[in-house]
């Protein structure tokens, strides 16, 4: 077997790979780390054949689809799995070949209703039903601590613990553990009965992961990242420094629009000396009346630079090619010592 562990903020994907074969599947990606898998996989020589998500992921982005789309292979998650795009749905005790790799899966409900162990000769990759000194939360969504009792004791437990831990999530250096040491020392563990661990997960008053309604928005739905859209926007837009802006305004290019798309009250507190006002919400619907001519140019800015690129992106798309954003925002153009005008003397 062909392994690699891929820690990043707490977060653990796995590649793991057939030696004879080449063959490969990853385990719990993570959408930032998408050209460090594909590396990987290219310094092992290895051609991933399957992107597999443990659960739906609420503290992280998962990367099945990107990288699904990329290789083309297919996204495997659980049968309960409420995700749209997923290609394989598996149920417990189904296996999965992966060159001469076999990959069990068990069901384990509890951290989420689609919670799945994956079992690989002497490895179980728990995801978030068994973690190391702990256990995956049961207060998100689909969460339910008397199944994650009945997975963990009614079935994890009884596997070999000779088998090898890695699970989905470690916050304190671990890398591995064992069902044995585990079962000798996770205090999560050592509850005297289904009473009294349903109480225990129920009092853990756990603060909620960082971007959980991104995160369960686009894990479940496909949907695209905040991240992804900035950057996709980026992708398709030139950008203008702030140096250069204040240069053209000082000179008073004529063929120059210099639009700001924040709210008025932002607008009437401090602008771009010049600047016109369009508020990114209202864009599609005034860009007619307001950009009669789409051959002008046009530079578009907000409060740091994200808003703007969305902007620029939208004009570009409806036609409007010479448009441009400034590389950063209001606030830079502030603490760089520019000039700014106040009140809604620019037009709406």
């Amino acid at each position: 077997m062909i392994f690699e562990q891929i820690a990043s903020g707490g977060c653990l994907s796995y590649l793991v790979g057939c030696a004879d074969t080449r063959s490969a599947a990853l385990i719990d990606p993570q959408l930032s780390l998408v050209d460090r898998y594909l590396g990987l996989a290219a310094r092992e020589a290895l051609r991933i054949r399957y992107v597999l998500d443990t659960h739906t992921h609420a503290d992280h982005f998962s990367a099945t689809r990107e990288l699904a789309r990329q290789l083309g292979v297919p996204v495997v998650m659980h049968r309960e799995s409420p995700a749209p795009f997923v290609d394989m749905r598996m149920g417990d005790g189904e296996m999965l070949a992966v060159g001469k790799l076999r990959m069990q899966v068990l069901h384990t409900p509890g951290h989420t209703r689609d919670s799945m162990c994956l079992r690989i000769d002497d490895r179980l990759f728990t995801g978030d039903t068994l973690l190391i000194g702990g256990t995956g939360r049961t207060d998100l969504p689909t969460g339910d601590p008397e199944a994650l009792y009945q997975s963990l004791f009614d079935k994890v437990l009884k596997l070999d613990p000779n088998l090898f831990v890695f699970p989905a999530h470690d916050y304190k250096g671990h890398q591995q553990s064992t069902l044995r040491d585990e079962i000798a020392q996770n205090p999560r563990l050592k509850v005297r009965g289904r009473a009294e661990f349903v109480e225990l997960m129920n009092s853990l008053n756990l603060g909620m992961p960082t971007h959980i309604t991104e995160a369960l928005r686009t894990n479940m739905s496909g949907g695209k990242t905040v991240a992804q859209l900035l950057a996709e926007a980026a992708a398709k837009v030139p950008f203008m420094s702030l140096d250069e802006l204040r240069a053209r305004s000082e000179r008073r290019d004529e063929d120059l629009i210099v639009l700001d798309v924040r709210e008025r009250e932002a607008f009437e507190s401090g602008h771009v000396p010049g600047a016109r006002l369009l508020p990114r919400g209202q864009l599609e619907l005034r860009v007619n009346k307001e950009l009669p001519d789409p051959t002008r140019r046009i530079v578009v800015y907000c409060e740091i630079g994200q808003i703007s690129t969305l902007a620029a992106a939208t004009l570009r798309e409806m036609g409007y090619q010479r448009a441009v954003a400034i590389d950063g925002g209001m606030k830079a153009w502030v603490a760089a010592g520019y000039p700014v005008e106040a009140g809604s003397a620019a037009p709406r």
